[in-house]
């Protein structure tokens, strides 16, 4: 578990199911068209509750990390970060989130971002952060550039939305300079 400010960080589990469900509720229309693929998953609570116990069984095999954000004073999960498309290889993996509409412009989606960065750095032993933003989501960029991540190209026809239209998505990258692992090439 993971804390800030009066908020905690844990991995969604199977008693999580109602509020985040009620999350997603409350946010869908604004969803739909950058998380299509959560918003598909979670169309009512027995979808969710499948969903979920998917998820689950991913983290347990370090493929997927789901994290959710309680309000502990109006108990409630109010945002959602995950770990995912990881390459062990390397290591790298990429971050997604989003937050209910009443808590953005709190600063609550920076500080719960730097807490999962120090969580893929240090626990994890992640190199490598990958964020991808749609250009227009002025707010995400803020969020990712307060936290250290730089841009690092665009790539085109990168996201289908859910109206099906193809978008260019700004590729944001945060390597673990705690990390000195690195290959040298030798010409």
């Amino acid at each position: 578990m993971m804390k800030f400010d009066n908020y905690t960080i844990t991995l969604l589990s199977a008693t999580d199911i109602n509020s985040y469900f009620e999350l997603i509720e409350n946010n869908r229309k604004r969803l739909e068209e950058y998380f299509s693929g959560t918003i598909a998953l979670t169309k009512n609570i027995e979808d969710t509750t499948t969903h979920i116990n998917r998820v689950i069984e991913k983290a347990k095999t370090k493929e997927y990390f789901p994290f959710i954000i309680k309000d502990p004073l109006a108990q409630k999960i109010i945002a959602y970060i995950d770990i995912k498309n990881i390459d062990w290889s390397i290591p790298k993996a990429e971050i997604g989130y989003f937050i209910d509409e009443k808590y953005e412009g709190k600063g609550i989606s920076t500080k719960m971002l730097s807490n999962i960065i120090d969580y893929s750095f240090n626990v994890l032993k992640i190199n490598k952060l990958l964020l991808r933003i749609y250009k227009n989501n002025i707010g995400s960029r803020k969020i990712a550039e307060k936290n250290g991540f730089e841009i690092e190209g665009t790539i085109r026809k990168d996201y289908k939305t859910t109206n099906g239209i193809l978008l260019d998505l700004q590729y944001y990258g945060l390597v673990n300079k705690n990390n000195h692992e690195t290959l040298s090439l030798k010409q």
